[in-house]
């Protein structure tokens, strides 16, 4: 299992009066959280740590099409994230910022979804009668399925791996009369504002401590890193998203366009963000050196995919340029579901490992061009383009990628994450 963690010094969390906050990522992949503070000098990433959470699930019910996750894991994984923080500091601890995977959903019955449980540093808590979390992947909602769908009261449309839809999916199949069950659904409120209080200590943060109501992980990464409203925000991890601030005032359709590749979400203080929200980043890399890994066994050597992916990303930044054209779109995209991956201007010359990782890197990014081309950055009057994202951060070929397609400066941060910007959102929130 991965690690990282990082810290400075000696962390001002200990400095009596001086306000400290946890955020909190559950990703898709891996579990991040960070501490926080407030100084004079603003705000201070005073440590972090991320695990990932290896919590894929098979499951017999979500067949081919289906993706599920494990929510033990992805408790455990949390769990060892804060276990890693020292004691004193999370003792100091006086607000929770929570965010995550935007679109899934996770069942779990009343009163019984949570148990707790002493340790030697104080409580645990652990999954009780929940269901698997099905995740934003879950493709078991086609394309006739969802326009049998009633249609949102809303600017965005529906998507398999919407939690909505899929409750949809499951009244379906499981033979009930079909009716939304609306009691499911959280009250909505204000970003920053406080859901309740922690009902026990936990790894040394207080009984007590507040926690804020569930944030989305997109607007999280944004709000961590844009200062300037002519700033763009590039994101690739697992999915892959580029969004740009709507004017002051703007106020999406009332109805939504399905065919459109541009969604607006809502971000902080009324305002939205267009945003080309691919479902098409990290994971394509990730299904690429799978199958390559997979290929190598079949011939009969054993290989890390760890190595694979160092060795691919060389061959390609050895190769500046290629004539291979791949669309990578192996998971499709919500305004084109049935559009899936493919491989134009073959030639004997360009089938290198190069070649082909070169081709991919490009095609992801230029996938996103499609959807939000650069000419519409500018008209937005956008002046830098803020990368992040861990895909993105690790990938040299992708960088250069962006660099060629997207003629705007770029600034990539390290510390650009959605737990750090659940954090701030607490932080400036009082």
């Amino acid at each position: 299992m991965m690690a990282d963690n990082q810290a400075i010094g000696l962390s001002p969390c200990a400095t009596p009066g001086t306000l400290c906050v946890l955020g909190i990522d559950l990703g898709t992949t891996s579990v991040k959280a960070a501490l926080v503070i407030e100084t004079e000098q603003g705000q201070i990433v005073a440590q972090s740590c991320s695990r990932e959470t290896q919590a894929q699930a098979d499951s017999l019910a979500a067949g081919a099409q289906g993706m599920e996750q494990d929510v033990q894991r992805i408790i455990k994984a949390l769990n060892e994230c804060l276990a890693a923080f020292p004691r004193e500091h999370l003792q100091r601890v006086s607000r929770i910022g929570i965010s995550g995977q935007m679109h899934g959903v996770v069942f779990w019955k009343t009163n019984q979804g949570c148990k707790w449980a002493k340790s030697g540093t104080g409580h645990t808590f652990q999954p009780g009668e929940v269901s698997h979390l099905i995740t934003w992947q879950d493709g078991r909602c086609s394309s006739s399925f969802l326009s049998s769908l009633p249609q949102p009261q809303s600017h965005l449309s529906l998507a398999t791996g919407f939690g909505c839809t899929t409750i949809y999916w499951y009244l379906k199949n499981s033979l009930r009369e079909s009716g939304f069950p609306l009691d499911l659904l959280p009250e909505v409120g204000d970003p920053g504002d406080i859901a309740g209080r922690m009902s026990h200590d936990w790894h040394g943060i207080p009984k007590g401590t507040e926690v804020g109501i569930a944030l989305g992980d997109f607007q999280c990464s944004v709000y961590s890193c844009m200062t300037e409203r002519t700033d763009a925000v590039l994101n690739i991890s697992t999915s892959a998203q580029l969004t740009v601030p709507m004017p002051l005032g703007f106020q999406p359709p009332e109805t939504p366009d399905s065919l459109s590749a541009v969604a607006y979400f809502p971000y902080f203080d009324g305002n939205y963000l267009a945003v080309a929200a691919s479902l098409n980043g990290g994971n394509v890399l990730a299904t690429f050196v799978d199958m390559l890994a997979r290929w190598m066994a079949e011939l009969g050597y054993e290989v890390l995919e760890s190595n694979v992916y160092t060795q691919m990303i060389n061959a390609a930044l050895a190769q500046n340029d290629t004539r291979l054209s791949i669309c990578p779109t192996v998971f499709g995209e919500r305004h084109m579901p049935e559009q899936l991956a493919s491989v134009t201007s073959i030639t004997a010359s360009d089938l290198s490992l190069g070649h082909v990782t070169r081709a991919l890197c490009h095609g992801i990014i230029q996938n996103l061009h499609s959807m939000l081309p650069f000419q519409h950055l500018k008209e937005a009057g956008v002046k830098r383009i803020l990368g992040s994202g861990s895909a993105l951060s690790k990938n040299e070929v992708l960088k250069q990628e962006v660099e060629k397609i997207f003629p705007f400066p770029v600034i990539y941060g390290k510390d650009v994450d959605a737990a750090v910007g659940a954090a701030m959102v607490m932080l400036h929130r009082r």
